[in-house]
């Protein structure tokens, strides 16, 4: 029988491994034949997110210029490089452009089209557009996929679960929270993907509470606003009058920082300094283990400020009271109470000082008199962060950018680090275009946008749903309509995917958030005692190797690249040993 191999999810991350198949196939695979199965109900390439059935309105968070599926020398992989267009320069669009999500899905339809055809001949694709329910089979033996509607399974020498985004059931404040709303004839959407939510039911002029400031909740804000027939006439809002009053809050209680608005010039900063290679590799090999907070928050915290400092002193010395060799050196050897009064010595202006606490809890301790008050005050911070993002002389953000990629990179090879760090990354990193902000400043001059405060808390009583926050001691506001803008928790164990949960039943182990555990080295799925499958792998959100994204920026190392080749050159290798046993 000819070797098989099964690949459960068929968009981006699916296409990505089969791109790195093709690339690695030449020199591990030459000359064998191999039957490679693609599953997913959803379209080849796009998959679901970016599929072609969603509104137009929906943009990337990206620039065009900064969206490639293809690998370049900066990815740290032992597979050959195979270069290809970025999204701007496959569309022909100008780089800085926000494309909307059906032209992405139409990029990496073509990217899935490519990599295909750059398979060796021996390798025949079959696709089946069906839900993939279940992997069973011995350790040692052959595996079986067995397809929704199907009675028979399919045979795998191997399976690779690319199984994307997914839905989950709901914890039990959302049990909680839905029972009420079904109890008092209430709306209530739990977390999910805004471009799947069925908004028709959030009535028009109707206050709707939304727990969530990311980027499901500008989708959110989209959709109810020009999705319902509104337009902007510059900075102001024309109003169909179909939109609901929308009372947002969240933890931090602002939204995630605007996409930077300029490009790098000059001197970049040389990284891994204090996170690198070796750092991650002493961390693993530590018997105890390590904990993120205490073993590895420190190096994060030196990494980025070292690369905004360095930025800082080579592209605006005037704005320094040291030489930078001078304060390079004391940086590196400081650390806690020294390091701040180095800093604080160094830097006159605070405004030039890098402050993560502050960053990631920037009402933290601010109270307004009056909800009017924290109104202006939020779109004075909307205001300040649009003035930042796009001026160059504050280019030391663009740094930390730079750092943050960097230090992605190395935390994937550490596995689980808990669910906070990616959340403060897609904060700070991961933010909405800029348009996107000043949509939102001109929505809450029109009064359909409210902002509510930082630890939103929202209670379920006396027949509505009420929302509270510290930041306005005393304000409250009900509503008959909850919206948790927000995508639901890779979790393995609350996971809808029939086929993880099954997983996790049969001895695959997870992390205390939940996550799939899997090997660093090459993806492969861990069991209780970690050891690992010879002949299943995962990679992806739901995994503790979960990376910021299937696609990445250009020349950035790419950490879902070279997870994609380390597991591609794993199979490969593993596929071709049973050639040669069975010739033998």
């Amino acid at each position: 029988m000819r070797p098989s191999l099964v690949i459960v999810g068929a968009g981006p991350r699916g296409t990505g491994l089969v791109e790195r198949i093709a690339a690695n196939a030449p020199e591990l695979y030459a000359g064998s034949g191999l039957d490679l199965h693609l599953v997913d109900p959803h379209p080849p390439g796009a998959g679901r997110i970016w599929r072609a059935d969603q509104s137009p309105l929906l943009w990337m968070n990206s620039h065009a210029e900064d969206v490639t599926m293809f690998t370049d020398e900066t990815v740290d992989m032992a597979g050959p490089v195979r270069p290809g267009p970025t999204l701007h320069e496959w569309a022909g669009i100008a780089g800085r452009t926000f494309a909307d999500r059906r032209l992405q899905g139409d990029y990496l339809r073509w990217v899935h089209e490519q990599a295909l055809a750059a398979l060796p001949p021996g390798i025949t694709v079959h696709h089946h557009p069906h839900r993939a329910v279940r992997v069973g089979g011995p350790r040692e033996g052959r595996q079986q996929v067995w397809l929704e509607g199907r009675d028979r399974p399919l045979l795998a020498d191997l399976v690779v679960l690319a199984l994307g985004h997914l839905d989950a059931e709901p914890d039990a404040e959302q049990r909680s929270l839905a029972a009420h709303a079904r109890a008092h004839g209430l709306l209530h959407l739990p977390p999910d993907f805004t471009a799947d939510s069925d908004l028709t039911a959030l009535p028009a002029g109707e206050p709707v509470l939304v727990r969530g400031f990311g980027l499901a909740f500008v989708d959110l804000m989209v959709l109810l606003t020009e999705g319902r027939g509104g337009r902007y006439d510059g900075d102001t809002y024309v109003p169909s009058g179909r939109e609901p009053v929308l009372y947002a809050g969240s933890r931090r209680g602002v939204p995630y920082h605007a996409k930077i608005g300029y490009d790098w010039t000059g001197e970049r900063p040389p990284l891994p300094r204090f996170l690198g290679p070796a750092q991650t590799a002493e961390l693993l090999a530590r018997p105890g283990g390590f904990d993120f907070r205490r073993d590895v928050w420190p190096l994060v915290e030196k990494e980025l400020g070292y690369a905004h400092y360095h930025r800082l002193f080579t592209a605006h010395p005037e704005r320094t009271a040291l030489p930078w060799t001078d304060f390079e050196e004391k940086y590196a050897a400081g650390s806690g109470a020294d390091l701040a009064a180095l800093v604080a010595a160094a830097v006159p202006d605070p405004r030039d000082r890098l402050d993560l606490a502050a960053l990631d809890r920037p009402l933290d301790g601010v109270r307004y008199a009056s909800h009017e008050a924290f109104q202006e005050g939020l779109r004075g911070y909307i205001d300040a962060d649009l003035t930042r993002r796009n001026d160059p002389s504050y280019s030391q953000d663009l740094a930390v950018f730079l750092g943050l990629l960097s230090v992605y990179g190395q935390l994937v090879r550490l596995g689980n680090l808990g669910t906070w760090w990616h959340g403060f990354f897609s904060y700070l990193a991961s933010g909405p275009p800029a348009p996107r902000l000043r949509q939102m400043r001109a929505l809450s001059r029109a009064g359909l946008l409210r902002f509510v405060g930082a630890d939103m808390a929202v209670t379920a009583a006396d027949k509505v749903f009420r929302a509270a926050s510290p930041t306005v001691p005393g304000f409250s506001v009900e509503a008959r309509a909850l919206v948790e803008a927000r995508l639901p928790e890779p979790t393995v164990g609350r996971a809808r995917d029939a086929l993880l949960r099954r997983l996790h039943a049969d001895g695959a182990a997870e992390t205390p958030d939940g996550l799939l555990r899997t090997d660093p080295a090459d993806g492969r799925v861990l069991d209780a005692a970690g050891r690992p499958h010879p002949r299943r792998f995962a990679l992806g959100p739901y995994t503790d190797g979960r990376t910021p994204g299937a696609f990445t920026r250009p020349r950035t190392g790419g950490p879902a690249f070279r997870q994609n080749d380390a597991t591609a050159r794993a199979a490969l290798a593993f596929l071709r040993s049973l050639t040669l046993r069975a010739a033998a």
